[in-house]
């Protein structure tokens, strides 16, 4: 059986600090998740990341401590596919055209904004970003522009199916983000395609999820796991 290794980024600054680098604490963890693969002995055969700036650096810390432990460490490829969503799209654009429809989400829109800049800020916008989007991964809200749900998930079973339809046994990482976990693990398990958002909201920054496949078969071995954070204070979802 090989091996496809999903890795979310570390945690990123703010869209308000620039959005798509990482923070010091991402930093942080992309190094602990280094040292923890350098002593567990992980080794790879092959490395890939999106595009986005947040996925790369996370892998070059990563192959940082490689170089620096004396281990070989696959040059990252770069393939589009395993970006994100278009999250800001997906707000920007989609909660004014279900504000103006539905009083009740427009409510939760004011919510949000009254709560911003206090300790209730994330939960009144995660109140506010559930609802749009299952509206947007059912099909029920589009914007032009906007990526949607059913062209976000064929690109990501796309990525994937390129790496588990490789007949060589190998050992496959990925630095992505949480919503191409989500859909992956999604797939995997059939579930319906509003999970694939769920399980993205419990993705932890740099966490390990392990998919096992062969030609026949890939299967969920291992989700959301961070060994490598110890310290409680190192934890983001964000």
């Amino acid at each position: 059986m090989s091996t496809l290794f999903l890795v979310r980024h570390g945690q990123a600054s703010s869209y308000d600090h620039g959005g798509d680098h990482l923070s010091d604490l991402g930093r942080v963890q992309a190094r602990k998740l280094g040292e923890y693969l350098v002593q567990s002995s992980a080794r790879f055969d092959c490395v890939i990341a999106g595009t986005m700036l947040r996925q790369q650096q996370t892998a070059s810390i990563v192959g940082e401590v490689f170089a620096q432990a004396g281990l070989p460490f696959p040059s990252t490829q770069v393939d589009a596919r395993w970006n994100e969503y278009d999250a800001q799209g997906v707000t920007g654009a989609l909660v004014p055209v279900l504000a103006a429809a539905d009083p009740g989400f427009a409510r939760k829109v004011e919510d949000f904004q009254a709560a911003i800049g206090t300790r209730e800020q994330n939960r009144f916008f995660q109140r506010m970003f559930e609802v749009v989007m299952a509206k947007w991964v059912g099909g029920e809200l589009a914007a032009p522009g906007v990526e949607a749900f059913s062209a976000f998930d064929q690109r990501i079973c796309e990525a994937r199916e390129a790496i588990t339809s490789d007949p060589a046994s190998r050992r496959v990482a990925v630095f992505t983000s949480g919503g191409p976990i989500g859909a992956c693990v999604q797939a995997v398990m059939r579930a319906p395609s509003l999970v694939a958002m769920e399980i993205n909201w419990r993705v932890r920054n740099t966490s390990i999820t392990e998919l096992l496949y062969s030609r026949e078969r890939i299967s969920l071995d291992v989700f959301n796991a961070v060994p490598h954070l110890l310290d409680p204070a190192l934890l983001s979802f964000r």
